[in-house]
Formats: C-alpha cells, sequence, structure tokens
C-alpha cells in the first residue's frame, strides 16, 4: 500500500514540472505575504498587529486581509514572545495546527537595526549585520562575509551570505532567537551562542573648533 502512495506522489510530482516545463519554479523572497509558494511548507502567519492585542491576546490582521484572534499564553509560559507586542508592528507568528494558539510571536520591527558583537578573533572591532525592511541585510565590518538576504522562517532567523573565497556558493545559517529587546539580539546555531547589541552609532564630529583662551582675551 505505501508503494502505491510513494509512485502517485512521484506521478504527481512529475505532471507539475511538466507544466511548468520541466524548469524549477524560483521561490519568491518571503515579503510577509502568506499567499507565495513557501506558506505551503512554512505555516508561519504574516501581518500587523492589531489594536485589541491584550496581555495574552494577539490580534493580526494577515496579509491575506484576515483579522485573527490568537492565544499567546503558551508562547508567553515558554518565553517564545520576541520584541515586544506593539499595535503597528509588523508580526511573525508560528501558530498551532487549529490556528487558535501561538506558539512562537516574532516581532519583526524589533529585528530592524545595526547589531553588533566584540570580534570573536581578537576582541578589538565590533562585527555583525545591519537588518533592514524587504529582506536586505549587510554586513558590518565583514570584510570576507557578504550577506545577501534574510527572513524569519517557522519561527527561526535565516541569513544567507558568501564567504570570500567560496565562489559564488551561497551558504545558508538558520538561528534560533533566544532574546530579542530594544538593545539585545541573542542568536543560537546548535551549540555554538551569538550575542549581539544594538549598535550605538557616533555623532558626526562638529566642524567648528573653538581656539583656547587667551590671556588677551581677558583684557578690556
Amino acid at each position: 500500500m505505501k508503494k502505491i502512495v510513494f509512485v502517485s506522489m512521484l506521478m504527481t510530482t512529475i505532471v507539475v514540472m511538466t507544466s511548468c516545463g520541466g524548469k524549477t519554479q524560483p521561490v519568491p523572497f518571503d515579503n510577509g505575504d502568506s499567499t507565495d509558494m513557501s506558506a505551503m511548507q512554512d505555516p508561519t502567519i504574516y501581518g500587523i498587529c492589531g489594536e485589541s492585542t491584550a496581555m495574552n491576546t494577539l490580534q493580526v490582521v494577515t496579509d491575506l486581509g484576515d483579522t485573527i484572534q490568537l492565544d499567546i499564553t503558551y508562547a508567553r509560559e515558554n518565553n517564545q514572545v520576541f520584541g515586544g507586542l506593539q499595535a503597528g508592528d509588523r508580526m511573525a507568528v508560528v501558530p498551532n495546527a487549529k490556528k487558535t494558539e501561538a506558539l512562537i510571536v516574532i516581532n519583526q520591527a524589533a529585528l530592524l537595526g545595526n547589531w553588533v558583537m566584540p570580534n570573536p578573533l581578537d576582541g578589538s572591532d565590533e562585527v555583525g549585520f545591519k537588518i533592514k525592511e524587504g529582506g536586505i541585510v549587510e554586513g558590518i565590518e565583514q570584510s570576507t562575509l557578504s550577506y545577501k538576504t534574510w527572513r524569519l522562517v517557522r519561527g527561526k532567523l535565516e541569513l544567507v551570505d558568501v564567504r570570500e573565497g567560496a565562489g559564488e556558493e551561497e551558504e545558508v545559517n538558520l538561528y534560533d532567537i533566544v532574546r530579542l529587546s530594544p538593545d539585545s539580539l541573542i542568536l543560537k546555531d546548535g551549540e555554538d551562542t551569538y550575542e549581539y547589541g544594538r549598535q550605538q552609532l557616533k555623532k558626526p564630529d562638529s566642524d567648528i573648533k573653538l581656539e583656547e583662551a587667551s590671556e588677551d582675551d581677558y583684557k578690556i
């Protein structure tokens, strides 16, 4: 019986590929629209945090135009609410099968910005990345690493990069989010933990230079 199911699935795959001319169709970058093809594998709900959000209830106005209410008690009790809840912010939520309860809640707006940590090689400089809207990510003092895209998938942060000397081969990295606050981002990859802080941008120095006072300045 299992062989018959496998053959049926294989035939379905062949039919789909044939209808597409035998070419693999590119999956568009996740722009938060739950209607794209990646949504078939990723149950994440993307949308805006609604004004009716409360302590244990999250209202989400989804990209499909629906307004749903999710119980976030489980997520809170298991420390799976990241970045806080602010009406109007963009959210990524991993729900249960019935889409009545949130298992992971991530405030995408809280992820935006510059995140750095001491250089693990010598600790002299700060290295990290800059997360922007639209899946754009840029390296900070990363001379041998070029970031390509970022997105949230199944409650994890995905960063795609290309390392110097590796040709054009892209490397996809998935990180568990351990903490996300206004000034802290902690990611975990297997046994490795990376602790980032929000970069404090230096104010530009003024072009106006003041001369030191002299005795003549005090003469009447």
